[in-house]
């Protein structure tokens, strides 16, 4: 037995080197062939996202995480537009609008106001406009505007310089390619004297991933081989810092240090988002009541919201404007500003999602593969292994959403999951031809019992045989114990044949645990089991057919979780050659002995 174990185990780590090595093998290859890997990994990025809109969106059911109440969005929405719009009679309006309405805020003493409207180029018929908010966004420390970058032919536009103050420094100490994603070439200009001015500028350029979903943001991106900062990536880090600084470090774990708070980046320079939930989850406030709050003076307050310390990002949420991305969540459609609403307040929350890396992908799948091949290979039952191996993976993926929700930890799913079910077949194919090939762990098999999981009648009448030419040949005497449940049948009967089963395992366990190495425990047939005792006297087996009994009817037997019953047992014994020195005669000596017992009362040990 020991030698299979060793030849079962040595089989099994060297089918798990060969699934390991074949990981390996295909990994190398797809580096070679472009192509497929280009198809492949996209199949695999695509369904790994859904899975984790998917953890986003039963996060966002659990109302974790929340916003925070200190970020507002004052938004252009369908009612302001056509409010706005009608007062003024022209869309965009005035600029000047917008000038009063940041003289108003500003009397509310918030921290920050956030533009996330870029003021192109001036309009002529409103240059005393255009004027005016610039000078309005220059005289406040705490307004910023927003630009973007692009990637225009220099024939469409000529990429312009911009001021070294809206740049920043990165002391980048990891592997991670800012410039792989997020360089531009070209930039759409704001006004000029917003640009050279005082106001702070921030960019507003997100990328969708493969599918058209927006789950990413870049903290930072590149313009002329020089960092700038997303809008609220700026607004962020001003914030934390309270001043205005420039310099940053990106570690060598790849986490964008920011005063306190740490962004995980990924390989490309992108900082996963953390969602609070569908459009409309931070404050929305309409832009027209404000205004309207601004024309009378405040005497109204039709808006009745305190701004005082607030995080003010003014953008458009009106479906006509065309600002909406999809995100992953309820809905899956968002205004672009409250992206920037939840990048803000990811920053705040030090919230933001952390991908596993590929060495630590790499570990799980190798876990799972283990674990998987440990479940199959150990397991004596098909149904109990791939109920097991259901169970691994359910509970895997309970791991993977609390991950998340937790830890703000992504770790993979669909790799895993297809690995587990890989593992589940292969693990079970080279379990069987191992089991084909090995004549001896057959015929262990087709020798045990497999309810009771001792040796089976056949193996018992072969092994009795052979111990009474072993007794002859050695002149020396052996034992016969034969055992029968006492009122089997009322178990069968009143709990049902699974109560009676659990009784059998449950006595045959009992007679193992109580009897030698060297004894052979055998199922006779039905609710009776025998022993064979080698080189054991009359006195000695009626000395251990008596504490069998014992042992028997001291323990509690479990049928079901709440029904707990006494069971006992009846036992007769032989001895060759004292008592026969056929294996009929002894067996029949046996239970004469058994008849015995059950005659004088059961629960006891006969001898004839």
């Amino acid at each position: 037995m020991k030698n299979l174990i060793k030849t079962k185990w040595f089989i099994y780590g060297t089918y798990l080197l060969l699934v390991l090595a074949a990981l390996l093998i295909g990994f190398v290859l797809l580096q070679n062939n472009k192509t497929l890997k280009n198809v492949i990994v996209s199949f695999f990025e695509v369904a790994e996202n859904r899975t984790f809109d998917y953890r986003q969106s039963l996060q966002v059911i659990h109302k974790r995480p929340l916003p925070n109440k200190d970020i507002v969005v004052l938004a252009i929405d369908d009612a302001s537009l056509e409010t706005l719009w009608e007062k003024y009679g022209e869309w965009p309006i005035p600029r000047n609008v917008y000038g009063d309405l940041i003289n108003y805020l500003e009397q509310k003493k918030p921290q920050a106001i956030l533009f996330d409207l870029m003021f192109i180029k001036s309009i002529r018929a409103t240059e005393g406009a255009d004027k005016y908010l610039v000078d309005t966004m220059n005289k406040y420390q705490n307004v910023y505007a927003s630009m973007n970058f692009d990637n225009q032919p220099t024939d469409v536009r000529i990429p312009i310089d911009l001021p070294a103050r809206l740049a920043l420094n990165i002391d980048n100490q990891s592997k991670v390619d800012l410039k792989s994603k997020y360089n531009f070439i070209n930039c759409r200009p704001i006004l000029d004297g917003l640009i050279n001015g005082k106001v702070k500028i921030g960019m507003t350029n997100v990328m969708r991933s493969s599918d058209g979903i927006i789950r990413n943001v870049a903290p930072v991106m590149v313009y002329k081989d020089k960092f700038y900062p997303y809008l609220t990536f700026k607004a962020g880090a001003d914030y934390l810092a309270q001043k205005n600084e420039t310099s940053f470090v990106i570690n060598s774990n790849s986490n964008l240090e920011t005063f306190g708070t740490n962004i995980p980046l990924t390989k490309e320079g992108d900082a996963i988002l953390n969602w609070y939930g569908p459009s409309g989850t931070h404050t929305i406030i309409p832009m027209y009541k404000v205004i309207k709050d601004m024309e009378n003076g405040g005497k109204q307050n039709i808006t009745n919201f305190d701004f005082k310390d607030k995080i003010i990002i003014i953008g458009t949420t009106a479906t006509s404007l065309h600002d909406t991305k999809s995100v992953p969540v309820q809905e899956g459609v968002y205004p672009g500003v409250e992206v920037h609403a939840t990048f803000f307040n990811n920053m705040l929350d030090n919230n933001f999602i952390q991908k596993t890396s590929s060495i630590v992908d790499i570990l799980i799948l190798a876990g799972v593969v283990v674990i998987v091949g440990a479940i199959v290979m150990l397991s004596t039952s098909t149904v109990f292994a791939f109920l097991s191996t259901t169970l691994f993976a359910i509970a895997y993926l309970f791991i993977s959403y609390y991950a998340m929700e937790l830890y703000n930890l992504w770790i993979p799913i669909v790799l895993p999951v297809i690995a587990i079910m890989a593992a589940f077949a292969l693990s079970f194919l080279a379990k069987y031809l191992m089991k084909a090939r090995d004549f001896e762990y057959q015929y262990k098999l087709a020798t045990i019992d497999g309810l009771t999981e001792l040796y089976n009648h056949r193996y018992f009448q072969d092994t009795l045989r052979k111990q009474i030419d072993i007794a002859r040949r050695y002149n020396q005497p052996f034992s016969l114990i034969i055992i029968d449940i006492d009122f089997f049948k009322k178990f069968n009967d009143t709990y049902g044949h699974q109560a009676g089963d659990a009784v059998l395992r449950q006595v045959a366990k009992i007679l193992k645990n109580n009897s030698r190495a060297t004894d052979y425990v055998c199922r006779y047939g039905g609710e009776e089991m025998t022993i064979i005792l080698p080189n054991t006297s009359a006195e000695d087996a009626l000395f251990n057919a008596n504490r069998i009994c014992k042992a028997v009817a001291d323990t509690p037997f479990h049928l079901t979780p709440v029904d707990k019953v006494n069971v006992t047992i009846s036992l007769g014994v032989s001895t060759f050659p004292d008592n026969a020195q056929t294996p009929q005669d002894l067996i029949e000596w046996a239970d004469k002995g058994l008849y015995y017992a059950k005659e004088h009362g059961r629960n006891q040990v006969g001898r004839y």
